[in-house]
């Protein structure tokens, strides 16, 4: 019973504090599962994220979902899934009911741009923490050029991220694979 209530406590804050949407949720997230409750690392975490990211649909439910399934079992993902979801309910009620109403005043404008930077900022860390991650594994040259290839492809070439990413995490399976069983063959 703790341990299904720390998933809710967890994710709910999430829900209650993610303002922005998906994209802003998710350094809170890894606040919660990697930093807080240490129910995974940034490595497994980062993966999780980058699955998440290939499928349809909200990253904040799917990361709760299996985040909470993999810890809780499938009480464990409804918890996280409830938890996740019941603040955004509640919060669009009573905050579109009360900014409906002075949604023309300068401190509803106001609190709605000072957000942004907040949330850019926390993009930010997150984006770091993977980019030093990814140096770490592959090195400078290889992580900058897959973070230009995926620039390149996304803006320019207007490829939707999803695909980009499905295409790596292939590419890495692969790769692993290949280096998996080089390293069996040497050992034999």
């Amino acid at each position: 019973m703790k341990l299904q209530w720390e998933i809710f406590i967890a994710f709910f804050r999430v829900g209650i504090f993610g303002y922005g949407g998906g994209p802003a949720s998710i350094p809170l997230v890894q606040k919660e599962v990697v930093e807080r409750y240490k129910w995974m690392d940034n490595d497994e975490f980062g993966d999780i994220l980058a699955i998440g990211n290939t499928l349809p649909g909200p990253i904040a439910t799917k990361m709760a979902g299996y985040i909470g399934y993999r810890v809780g079992g499938y009480m464990g993902m409804v918890t996280a899934l409830m938890a996740s979801i019941v603040p955004t309910i509640i919060l669009m009620i009573v905050f579109l009911t009360s900014l409906a109403a002075y949604k023309d005043q300068a401190w509803v404008q106001g609190m709605t741009h000072g957000v942004l930077p907040v949330v850019g900022v926390m993009m930010a860390v997150l984006t770091w923490q993977f980019f030093d991650k990814g140096r770490e594994g592959l090195g400078w040259v290889k992580t900058s050029a897959l973070v230009i290839i995926s620039l390149v492809i996304i803006e320019f070439l207007g490829i939707h991220p999803g695909i980009v990413i499905a295409v790596l995490l292939t590419y890495a399976l692969v790769g692993g694979k290949k280096k998996s069983s080089e390293k069996e063959g040497a050992q034999s």
